[in-house]
């Protein structure tokens, strides 16, 4: 199967890669904080924002919003290593100083390595589905790991905002499955507040064109081939509101 890489192609991933982890520590469940990892210091600039981009694939994303906001660091986590190494050696060549990337579990990183509430925003886009029932337990969408986000996330506090989790799919099913979970962790008695998902990049009006070119969710490899083959997409935003309220709900 093709993954529409380049093949025979040295590739670098240069200033990209963060220092090695070190090992989790003995004491990792009655002392879990030991084990974090401060990943803002792996930046020039670590006073910087910080957004958490999970599933990076080939690095469009990352690229994209790395170069328009250079004023935010990025950490990118994709497990495939083809996309991995392939999205690290663009993110060399683009020389995005704001970007790091980690192939690496995911789910696991965020529940075991970062510290509570460093990150602004958590993106997740287009997760794979993991379609058939004995895998669901795989998906990136489960109670704990709303939970996790609900530990990492900013936390809210009079006149600031808490922390995003923005999601969007394809997956019609999939959806449903998360549909089910948001009941849980959405609402006035729980942590988050559901917002509408606001595009990242809006509609353009070409030079002489008539009609506008609609805006893309997030501007993706797979939501530009998707977006070809006519499917519809979901999204939504979560925003951390009431932390303390989840953990009744996880």
């Amino acid at each position: 199967m093709s993954l529409g890489l380049p093949r025979g192609k040295e590739l670098d991933p240069g200033f990209t890669l963060p220092p090695a982890l070190p090992g989790l520590r003995d004491d990792l469940l009655t002392n879990p904080a030991a084990s974090h990892v401060d990943v803002r210091g792996w930046f020039d600039e670590p006073d910087r924002p910080f957004e958490l981009e999970i599933g990076s694939g080939k690095g469009t994303f990352l690229i994209q919003e790395a170069a328009r906001r250079p004023e935010t660091n990025f950490l990118g986590i994709e497990y495939a290593l083809e996309f991995y190494q392939y999205a690290a050696d663009r993110i060399r060549r683009a020389g995005l100083r704001n970007v790091r990337l980690l192939g690496i579990d995911a789910s696991e990183f965020v529940r075991w390595r970062m510290p509570s509430g460093i990150c602004d925003v958590i993106h997740l886009y287009f997760a794979d589905p993991w379609p058939k029932t004995k895998h669901h337990r795989r998906r990136m969408v489960q109670d704990r790991f709303l939970a996790d986000c609900v530990r990492v996330l900013r936390q809210p506090a009079e006149g600031v905002p808490g922390g995003e989790l923005r999601i969007v799919t394809d997956h019609a099913e999939y959806w449903a499955w998360m549909e089910q979970h948001f009941a849980r962790w959405c609402g006035p008695s729980h942590a988050f507040d559901r917002e509408a998902f606001i595009p990242v990049l809006p509609e353009r009006e070409e030079d002489g064109a008539a009609e506008r070119t609609p805006s893309e969710l997030v501007g993706t490899n797979f939501e530009r081939k998707y977006r070809q083959e006519g499917r519809p997409f979901y999204s939504t935003t979560l925003r951390l509101a009431r932390p303390k309220a989840a953990f009744a709900a996880g």
